[in-house]
């Protein structure tokens, strides 16, 4: 999976591509970490634009990053989904919990 992190004024905009799965989970953390220690950020973007598919372990790591962030006072925002993700993202009932755009 190949993941860039770009920025915004006080947003980090987390763009990945490829297979959303567990063979990402270093790659993502790796990703955002910094992210959330910077305090000039105050939201994390996350771009499924380019993410063909994601397993539970992603809905894992999503879950974790928002608990993390919600700690720091940061909120995730899930973005671009294509209709398969965003199936997925409705049946994990992700709506409750992340805004998705």
């Amino acid at each position: 999976m190949d993941i860039r992190v770009t920025t915004a004024g006080s947003v980090a905009i987390i763009s990945m591509k490829g297979r959303f799965d567990f063979s990402a989970h270093r790659s993502f953390k790796d990703a955002y970490e910094p992210v959330l220690k910077e305090k000039n950020f105050t939201t994390l973007e996350i771009n499924l634009a380019e993410v063909a598919y994601m397993d539970s372990s992603a809905l894992g790591m999503l879950l974790l990053l928002h608990e993390r962030a919600q700690a720091d006072g940061k909120e995730v925002i899930l973005s671009r989904a294509n209709s398969t993700v965003l199936q997925i993202l409705d049946i994990a009932n992700f709506k409750k919990l992340f805004t998705i755009r």
